[in-house]
């Protein structure tokens, strides 16, 4: 092992880093806190601040992957789309296989400029984790409690607030609800089998009531529905824990776009709601 790799493994890098992304991040959380009086005074300037300001936290995750553990993320694409990245709003869907899907999501995000305005749906209980669950709520985040009696109201508030956001954003959906495991998969392929569904191979069965209310409440706004699939090579299993450790790894996000599925999609719930 060379002295960089050795050095990237030790307890003391890991304990730096950490002070520094928490005290940093706590920092932020309360900029933001000062910024809500500009809400009711200058809506899209309290956004593009706070856009800014999540940046600053989500872009030292990103590096922690990228630089410190020197992760290749390989981007495959049809060139005639690429061009388009970055300067539109789109919904992201990503399948959930590993516990770093998020950052290379992330890292996605960054390449075309997107990272402090990216959203995502995410679980409740994140909003109330200081830095990262903070700057989420501060961001317009949308959260839900994965009960959708409950959850309708709310994300459809959520997303509604969002059609007149100042910036390019992409709404990044993990559809299959969970991260997949072997043991949810089986359970998940037996209640396919029920509902007369088709077996998936490698993934678990899309929940696709906030993906088809995604699409109708961002119809207009939302140019693209990106489907992304994400790999690594080599039968890698990357854990936080690995890139924390400076252990490289090896991603390739393959991404089809589907420019008109958008509209389709809605209009066909709007005249099928049962389906």
């Amino acid at each position: 092992m060379d002295i960089i790799g050795f050095l990237k493994s030790q307890f003391l890098c890991h304990l730096f880093i950490s002070y520094v992304f928490i005290g940093t991040g706590l920092i932020i959380n309360l900029i933001q806190l000062f910024t809500l009086p500009l809400w009711p005074l200058n809506k899209q300037l309290y956004r593009k601040i706070n856009c800014r300001l999540a940046y600053c936290v989500s872009s030292q995750l990103v590096m922690l992957l990228e630089w410190w553990s020197g992760t290749d993320c390989t981007l495959y694409t049809d060139l005639t789309n690429y061009s388009k990245y970055g300067k539109e709003n789109a919904i992201v869907i990503l399948n959930h296989n590993f516990e770093i899907d998020f950052l290379c999501g992330w890292n996605f995000c960054e390449r075309f400029g997107l990272l402090g305005s990216s959203k995502v749906l995410a679980k409740k209980e994140l909003s109330y984790v200081p830095v990262i669950g903070w700057m989420w709520y501060f961001l317009e985040i949308v959260f839900c409690k994965r009960k959708w009696e409950e959850d309708r109201k709310t994300v459809v508030q959520g997303l509604q607030n969002l059609r007149d956001y100042p910036e390019h954003f992409w709404f990044l959906i993990h559809c299959e609800g969970t991260r997949f495991t072997e043991k949810k998969h089986e359970i998940s392929m037996q209640v396919a089998e029920a509902k007369g569904l088709p077996k998936l191979k490698y993934h678990l069965l899309p929940r696709t009531k906030g993906f088809a209310v995604t699409v109708q409440s961002l119809r207009n706004v939302v140019s693209a529905v990106y489907d992304s699939t994400l790999n690594f090579r080599n039968n890698e299993n990357p854990t936080l824990l690995g890139v924390l450790n400076g252990k490289k790894y090896h991603a390739d996000l393959y991404v089809r776009i589907y420019l008109h599925l958008l509209f389709l999609q809605a209009d066909s719930i709007r005249r099928n709601p049962g389906r």
